[in-house]
């Protein structure tokens, strides 16, 4: 998770790939038709997607583990936007880099 925020902060290619296997699909939404799928589809939509340092938090809590997938429960705050409530569901290669990465969110009212 620290390398995750980092890659968030940052938003440089190499910290994204880093988290990733070469064939990793991420899911930045459940059921999501069209993933992100290896290095540069990831890194692609991260960029498309990211978040300009300093304008959000993060805060996370590891809700649990199941063999190679864990569960992480997160809450994102932003300055100029909705906050989010986070689950995600990432399934972890041997070497520990994500081969999957879903993403579960909603916006608090």
């Amino acid at each position: 998770m620290d390398l995750y925020r980092a890659a968030w902060t940052s938003n440089a290619p190499d910290d994204v790939t880093a988290l990733f296997t070469e064939d990793a699909v991420y899911h930045a939404r459940p059921f999501d038709p069209e993933p992100w799928q290896g290095h540069q589809g990831i890194v692609v939509g991260w960029l498309e997607h990211s978040d300009e340092p300093g304008t959000w938090s993060f805060d996370w809590n590891l809700v649990g583990l199941d063999g190679d997938t864990a569960f992480v429960q997160g809450e994102t705050n932003y300055e100029d936007e909705p906050d989010y409530d986070n689950l995600w569901v990432i399934r972890f290669a041997d070497d520990g880099r994500a081969r999957e990465f879903t993403e579960w969110f909603m916006a608090r009212d």
